[in-house]
């Protein structure tokens, strides 16, 4: 669901550092979104009249990752938007620890203001760059059940979040179970790179690309890779995800495995990155 620029009405408009950011109302949908180089996307959305339910398929989609870790204690969300996630997470889970990192504090201001976004003693935000936070939380032996990558934006992820160095480092904050889940693209020159290089981390990984109308992936992780029993975890998430628009099955069943490792595909690196190919 995306509202029509032409047909909403702007009720907020601001430049930051490093985008325009508007907040627009169509009836009870409220959008969050960036506009960059001449284009807008959407970045986040709240229905006013049912502001629990997820608005976007690819943050249902996300919440696939509680299926490998039905009970986190600790979450880590790189790329904040309005904050939809952690206030998922933070209702579904009373007293869990999200540590919200955007880069851009015009973001968060927004996110406050504009679509609930709600901070406590267990749910901070950090005004920083995703990356120097986990290598700082990797030197403080921090450690994370879940990890959510969202620094897409619509168009592009930030080069320096795609390496398979930067993948290490997050893998090295997950806990001994922890998962990874990354929104990302399904329509780019990068996707078989980004795919070699999550295989070179984590091995085969779980993805979501059928459920899409256009151009997302999701992409989950687990860190040890060891089969799970999770039906107790699916029958537990059947009921508690429900409030939130979200039907575990209907996600799951979108899901597949990705095992093919393509060795002539070349690995992202610090050295070789996506300023290298595009």
């Amino acid at each position: 669901m995306v509202i029509s620029s032409a047909q909403a009405k702007v009720i907020s408009e601001e430049r930051s550092l490093y985008r325009n950011i508007l907040v627009e109302e169509q009836g009870d949908l409220r959008c969050l979104k960036f506009s960059v180089k001449r284009k807008t996307s959407s970045q986040s959305c709240i229905n006013m009249a049912s502001p629990d339910t997820l608005v976007f398929d690819y943050t249902k989609y996300m919440m696939a990752a509680l299926v490998f870790h039905p009970n986190p204690k600790r979450v880590l969300i790189i790329g904040l938007g309005g904050g939809t996630l952690s206030n998922t997470l933070a209702q579904m889970y009373p007293g869990i620890v999200i540590d919200n990192v955007e880069i851009d504090p015009a973001v968060i201001k927004v996110a406050r203001k504009y679509f609930d976004f709600k901070e406590s003693e267990q749910v901070k935000s950090y005004p920083q760059d995703g990356r120097i936070f986990i290598k700082r939380a990797l030197r403080k032996e921090q450690q994370y059940d879940v990890v959510i990558l969202d620094a897409f934006n619509g168009e592009y992820i930030p080069e320096h979040l795609l390496t398979k160095e930067f993948l290490q480092e997050t893998q090295g904050v997950l806990s001994e179970n922890g998962v990874l889940v990354a929104n990302t693209f399904s329509s780019s020159k990068l996707y078989d790179h980004e795919t070699a290089t999550y295989h070179a981390v984590f091995g085969s990984f779980y993805e979501i690309e059928k459920g899409f109308k256009r151009g997302n992936r999701v992409i989950v992780a687990t860190n040890n890779n060891k089969s799970r029993d999770v039906s107790k975890a699916i029958e537990q998430l059947k009921g508690s995800l429900r409030p939130y628009g979200v039907d575990i099955n209907t996600v799951l069943a979108l899901m597949e495995l990705n095992d093919d490792v393509d060795e002539d595909v070349r690995v992202l690196t610090d050295q070789y990155s996506p300023a290298n190919l595009l």
